[in-house]
């Protein structure tokens, strides 16, 4: 548990069903207004989601996150925050794999699997068009040859049953892969995890190992729940997401992260000090 009053916290905080409902960007006003509140009590909000960084944008513009990290992609893709920049941000790092191995594997065991290839900042190339509330950003249909042009920070594979076909075999290909759901899977280069890209965020910020935090509700997100000193799953979470946590918060219904983040401005946070509904002991 921290309990020390005063010190600088870097805590890093999941999207999609950790600060907004799945694939939208409306943070409810009780969790921004907490955010805003740690911010300005000298705390680093790092927002870490597997959403590509043109999906992380509009979010962190509604935190009013001005001159923080952003984690994206999985923590393939590190920028910060820049207003002089006429993107309004920059890229730190991004970390990227050959196309062609994954695309190839994936075609020969599923076919008919969908494929998007995340361009920084713009978007997806993509095999066949995706729903608007699937993707972030901007969409360009091409030929699987024209996919497999340039190395990308992330390939997203789809299709029916896509975790129980391909999960496996994809990792054995030596890259990072995360399922988000059963028909989801998004892979990303080698060693490259939220976790990876904190840690390297916690260096530049300059804040001790022990004032780190996480909250989120994902598969994606126990490497960084191993990384946190403290960390805590939402309450809607899988059960292997909340055995990964040092502790479990409320739901998204019930705005689990705006009570971790109330809990932390008091100086003292333990399971006990939020109201939990269905959460373990």
């Amino acid at each position: 548990m921290i309990r020390r009053p005063g010190l600088r916290l870097l805590i890093g905080l999941d999207i999609d069903g950790t600060v907004a409902p799945d694939g939208t960007n409306a943070v409810p006003a009780v969790t921004r207004q907490a955010v805003a509140d740690v911010v300005g009590a000298g705390h680093t909000v790092v927002l870490a989601t597997g959403r590509s960084l043109v999906g992380v944008l509009p979010v962190a513009a509604l935190l009013g996150l001005e001159g923080s990290w952003v984690v994206s992609s999985n923590g393939a893709v590190l920028s910060r925050l820049d207003r002089t920049w006429p993107s309004g941000y920059r890229v730190e790092s991004a970390t990227t794999l050959d196309v062609e191995p994954v695309l190839h594997l994936a075609r020969r065991l599923c076919p008919d699997v969908r494929v998007g290839v995340e361009q920084i900042g713009w978007g997806y190339n993509t095999s066949t068009a995706f729903d608007v509330d699937e993707l972030n950003g901007r969409q360009l249909v091409m030929g699987d040859d024209e996919l497999t042009l340039e190395p990308v920070p992330r390939i997203i594979l789809s299709a029916p049953n896509a975790a129980t076909l391909l999960l496996e075999p994809i990792r054995r290909l030596g890259v990072s892969v995360n399922p988000a759901g059963s028909s989801w899977l998004d892979v990303t280069p080698p060693g490259t995890s939220k976790a990876e890209a904190l840690e390297r965020v916690r260096k530049q910020a300059g804040i001790d190992s022990p004032n780190t935090v996480f909250v989120g509700d994902g598969i994606n997100d126990r490497e960084a729940m191993a990384w946190a000193e403290q960390s805590w799953s939402m309450g809607h979470a899988p059960l292997v997401v909340q055995e990964a946590a040092t502790y479990v918060t409320g739901p998204l219904a019930q705005h689990g992260a705006a009570m971790v983040l109330r809990g932390l401005l008091a100086g003292s946070i333990t399971e006990s000090d939020v109201a939990l509904a269905g959460a373990r002991s």
